[in-house]
C-alpha cells in the first residue's frame, strides 16, 4: 500500500485506522511511505492514525525512504537535492521513526541514487543502523544495477528490495537489465506507478490509447476490469515483484488484491507489450 498521496485523500486519523484494519483484511500488511512524501507530512498523519490503535503495528511492516531533501520555506534548502551522508540519513531515521511513533522501520530505502554517494559512508551508516535495531532490512529505489552492486559491494547485509518505475507504459525496465538483474540476484522488486499515474486508463498519448484498447478488449474477454489485468500483466513476471498501491479507495483496493491470484494467459500477456510498445516481438 502505497501512501504518497495520504495527505490528498483527505482522512482523519480515525479513518486512516479504518483503512488500515481493511487492508490487513485483505492481506495487504506493508505500508510504503518516504519521509518526503505529502511535502514531509505523511509520516506524522500515519503516526497519528497508528497511536490511535498501538496494536496495528505488530500487524505491518512500514517502509520507508531518505535520501532527497526538497526546498521549501521552513528549510532553508535553496534547490532539491540528494543527501546520503551519514549525518542525514541517521537524522532522516530518526525522524521517521518519532513521526510514526515506533522504534523501528521495518524496511529502510535509500530514495534516489546520490552521484555523490560514498558507499563506504552510506554503508556504515546502514549497518549502524541494523546492528541498533532502528531498522531491520534495507534496500534502494531507483537505483541501476551497477549502482545497487557498488553499494552491496559495501554493505554486509543483502540490499533486499529495489523499488522502481514499472507499468504497461514503462516497460524499459523489462529489457535494460534491470528486472533481470533483480530475478539474478534474488532481490525483490517493487513496482512504483504500477497504473503510471492512471495514464493507463485516462492518458491521451497514443501508446496509452492502444494500451487502453488492449485494456476494455482482455476485459470483455476475460471477465477481469481494467486495473486487475494490469497488474497481473505485472505479476506475471518470475522476479514476483510487488505493486505500490496508491488508491485511497477501499473498492478499488478491493479489486487490486484480487489480482494477486489471477494469471494471465501467455498470449494475453504478449497483447499487452505490442500495445505498450507499438509492434510485435522480433
Amino acid at each position: 500500500m502505497g501512501l504518497w498521496r495520504l495527505v490528498d485523500w483527505g482522512y482523519s486519523p480515525r479513518e486512516l485506522v479504518e483503512l488500515t484494519e481493511k487492508l490487513l483484511d485483505m492481506g495487504v500488511t506493508t505500508f510504503d511511505l518516504a519521509d518526503i512524501y505529502g511535502d514531509y507530512r505523511c509520516e506524522a498523519l500515519y503516526g497519528e492514525a497508528l497511536r490511535l490503535d498501538p496494536g496495528l503495528r505488530g500487524k505491518m511492516e512500514i517502509v520507508s525512504k531518505c535520501g532527497i531533501k526538497l526546498c521549501g520555506k521552513d528549510n532553508g534548502f535553496r534547490l532539491n537535492h540528494y543527501d546520503s551522508s551519514a549525518a542525514h540519513v541517521n537524522a532522516a531515521v530518526e525522524s521517521s521513526l518519532a513521526k510514526l511513533g515506533t522504534d523501528y522501520l521495518d524496511l529502510l530505502l535509500l530514495h534516489r541514487p546520490d552521484p555523490l554517494m560514498d558507499a563506504d559512508v552510506l554503508a556504515a551508516v546502514l549497518q549502524g543502523l541494523l546492528d541498533a535495531g532502528k531498522i531491520r532490512a534495507v534496500g534502494v529505489s531507483n537505483f541501476l544495477p551497477h549502482q545497487f552492486e557498488l553499494l552491496q559491494s559495501r554493505l554486509q547485509a543483502p540490499l533486499v528490495v529495489n523499488q522502481i518505475e514499472v507499468s504497461l507504459l514503462h516497460s524499459d525496465p523489462l529489457f535494460d537489465g534491470q528486472l533481470d538483474f533483480c530475478q539474478r540476484e534474488r532481490v525483490l522488486p517493487m513496482a512504483w506507478s504500477p497504473f503510471a499515474g492512471g495514464a493507463l486508463f485516462t492518458g491521451g498519448g497514443e501508446a496509452a490509447r492502444r494500451v487502453q484498447s488492449c485494456l476494455e478488449e482482455l476485459s470483455l474477454e476475460l471477465g477481469l476490469e481494467p486495473q486487475q489485468i494490469a497488474l497481473a500483466w505485472l505479476l506475471r513476471h518470475p522476479t514476483n515483484m510487488v505493486p505500490v498501491l496508491g488508491s485511497g479507495n477501499p473498492g478499488r483496493l478491493e479489486a487490486a488484491v484480487a489480482a494477486a491470484t489471477l494469471e494471465l494467459p501467455l498470449e494475453a500477456w504478449f497483447l499487452l507489450l505490442r500495445a505498450a510498445r507499438g509492434r510485435d516481438v522480433d
